[in-house]
């Protein structure tokens, strides 16, 4: 059995999920997303970031992460803002000496749905039918239990 906790960095609203994996059964933990004052100072937000994602280690102790791979925007400003996030998110993990695996959007989506083109709307659709009775807290949390999930499956 692993714990697997799945992560969705952003500065806005992070995505969290935690699935347990035995074997190809895979369960639903929890979910959740931490979301930053857009108007509050950078730091504010990534301690803010910090706090939050360490208490969602601390109670679910899992046994490792799987974050989505930075991908570059047309923005250079929310290309950065982006980093700095993710950063804060593969820092938390390492104080909490969790190993984090890294997995493409497309490859989310192919272990997801079978296709690295589907739509985001697919991939909802698969996590109801992947983690049954699962209360998911909106499309970030979402995005987080598929890279949780991609991560389950790549083992």
């Amino acid at each position: 059995m692993t714990i697997i906790l799945g992560l969705d960095p952003s500065l806005s609203c992070t995505g969290w999920g935690v699935i347990r994996s035995e074997g190809s059964r895979l369960s639903h933990i929890a979910n959740g997303q931490i979301a930053t004052q857009a108007k509050a100072p950078m730091p504010e937000r990534l301690a803010q970031l910090q706090r939050e994602l360490a208490a969602v280690i601390a109670a679910h102790s899992p046994d490792r992460a799987a974050c989505e791979e930075v991908f570059v925007n047309k923005n250079p400003q929310s290309t950065l803002k982006l980093a700095q996030a993710r950063g804060c998110v593969l820092a938390v993990c390492g104080a909490a000496a969790l190993e984090v695996r890294e997995h493409s959007a497309r490859g989310v989506k192919k272990a997801v749905v079978g296709t690295g083109a589907a739509e985001k709307a697919q991939v909802q659709a698969m996590l109801k039918v992947l983690l049954p009775g699962a209360k998911v807290t909106g499309a970030d949390a979402a995005d987080a239990l598929a890279v949780a999930i991609a991560d389950a499956h790549a083992r």
